[in-house]
């Protein structure tokens, strides 16, 4: 099936605030919703090459669609997929990513319409609230661990792809399952970014994973892509 097909089948919306600030974002449905079950939802958040104005990108960028078919998310985990676009000028978290490290700032303007969309489908659909994971990649690693840090008790499960969070808030998700990856050849996004996080969450008890991937650049979302286990492992998880 080719990326076109595929985008067919989420649906094309854009959300609008009252001061007109707009942002795009794609929402696939589980493919058997039954009228009496809640289901989960897959909270995915792009990278920078996905960015831009065309609602499509930050699907195909990186080959997430095609990942998302690939390990049957729609069907074998019976969940939605809320994918929003972050427009060519803004981030997902107002940092540099060349840094070793960053504190929380403010939460950007994306950030905060990204989770006013989330919780408008949530409210909106048979959506399980013990059951919203979020996920992302580079720029939306970042935004992975942003979104963690910021709703503590919200998610029932993270997966920071080749990112960096503030430390100093780690022991507010010290009880979220967390699975991060980083290559250690990163050349882009240092791979201490998650070593970091990972030692840092790990001494509060906490049972995260970490995957770093040997010999592997910033491509490690590959590696997440065709990882089964990964995929199953988040949707065993519930808050």
């Amino acid at each position: 099936m080719q990326s076109e097909e595929r985008l067919k089948r989420y649906k094309k919306l854009i959300w609008k605030d009252q001061n007109n600030n707009t942002l795009n974002y794609r929402l696939l449905e589980p493919d058997n919703i039954q009228q009496d079950s809640k289901h989960p939802i897959l909270f995915f958040l792009h990278g920078a090459d996905g960015r831009g104005s065309n609602n499509e990108d930050q699907l195909i960028d990186a080959g997430s669609i095609r990942a998302f078919s690939n390990q049957n998310i729609s069907s074998k985990y019976n969940s939605y997929i809320l994918a929003p676009q972050v427009s060519n000028d803004k981030k997902w978290v107002d940092v540099e990513w060349n840094t070793t490290e960053h504190n929380m700032p403010n939460i950007s303007n994306t950030m905060n319409m990204a989770f006013k969309i989330l919780d408008k489908v949530i409210d909106t659909n048979p959506i399980d609230i013990n059951r919203v994971y979020v996920l992302g990649l580079s720029m939306g690693g970042f935004g992975t661990w942003d979104a963690l840090q910021r709703r503590p008790h919200f998610f029932a499960a993270g997966v920071p792809i080749c990112g960096g969070g503030d430390i100093s808030k780690s022991k507010i998700i010290s009880q979220i399952p967390i699975w991060a990856w980083h290559g250690d050849k990163d050349d882009v996004i240092h791979v201490n970014r998650s070593r970091d996080m990972y030692q840092t969450i790990k001494k509060h008890n906490s049972n995260i994973k970490y995957s770093e991937i040997k010999d592997r650049g910033h491509d490690v979302w590959l590696d997440v892509w065709n990882s089964k286990e990964l995929w199953d492992w988040i949707y065993r998880q519930s808050r």
